[in-house]
This record gives C-alpha cells, sequence and structure tokens, in this order.
C-alpha cells in the first residue's frame, strides 16, 4: 500500500476573491501557534534562532487569500497585525505547495525552481531558514488502521 499524496491543486479563483476581503488576523494567530509549538516540542534548532530575532516575515497562501505577518522576539513567535514595513523574508505559493513542504513531499529547491514558491527578501535569512525547516525531525504519528470493506 502507497503512502497517500497531496496532489498539485488551485483551488478556484473565487476562494482567494472572498479571502482577501475576510480578516487576515486569524492566520497569523494560527501560524504562530504552530510554530511556538514547534518551538515548546524543541523541533526548530535553537542556535539558529537568534538570526530571526525582531525579522519580520510574510506567508501568502495565493489561492486562499490568505496573508499571515509575523516576527521572532524574545523567544517567542509573535503575530504582526500591521506590517509597517516590507517583510525581511516573504514566501507567496498556493495551499497545495505549503502541504507538500510539509509532507516533506517536496522541498523548497523543487518548488522555487518549479514557479510553485516565490520567495523574496534576504536571501541569507531565506537560506537559513530553509536549513532550519530542512532540519526538523517530525515526530512519527502512528498509522491509522483503514476500514474494511
Amino acid at each position: 500500500m502507497s503512502d497517500f499524496t497531496i496532489p498539485k491543486f488551485r483551488l478556484p479563483g473565487f476562494v482567494a476573491a472572498l479571502g482577501h476581503k475576510l480578516p487576515q488576523w486569524p492566520h497569523g494567530l494560527a501560524l504562530v501557534a504552530g510554530l511556538n509549538a514547534a518551538l515548546k516540542m524543541k523541533l526548530l534548532p535553537e542556535s539558529e534562532l537568534t538570526a530571526l530575532e525582531d525579522k519580520l516575515f510574510r506567508v501568502q497562501v495565493l489561492d486562499t487569500g490568505g496573508t499571515a505577518h509575523f516576527t521572532y522576539r524574545d523567544g517567542l513567535f509573535r503575530p504582526v497585525f500591521r506590517a509597517e514595513r516590507e517583510p525581511d523574508l516573504a514566501f507567496a505559493a498556493n495551499l497545495s505547495a505549503y502541504l507538500q513542504l510539509l509532507a516533506r513531499q517536496e522541498d523548497p529547491d523543487t518548488l522555487f525552481f518549479n514557479r510553485e514558491l516565490e520567495i523574496t527578501g534576504d536571501t541569507e535569512l531565506g537560506l537559513l531558514v530553509k536549513n532550519m525547516l530542512d532540519a526538523v525531525e517530525w515526530p512519527k504519528l502512528p498509522r491509522l488502521p483503514l476500514p474494511s470493506r
């Protein structure tokens, strides 16, 4: 039996059109909660985190219309509700690309060179973040039994 693979997909245009009109702050809160959970679980290499101090990040999910701004300060990731400057590092991709990254089905380099992931800003910071994500050892989740037919 093969593992589930996340297909490349793009949500219909009306989803992004609607998503742009909705408040964006929940996206930042959700992303920061996940990042801080990863910190608490010691999944992120602590030695690299000081380089993120006071940097502004933006993550856009193009086909949902969602945007999250956040920073890292005093040992925690924190949402930024009103970004007053350009981010130091920004990512933009469709939902499927982010899901493929999280599932380790695709790596950032492949998505970038296939023009499925846009990365803008500080190149050195981008490389640091990429290497941090590559170093994450995701906990193994137990496999759920498939229902019998």
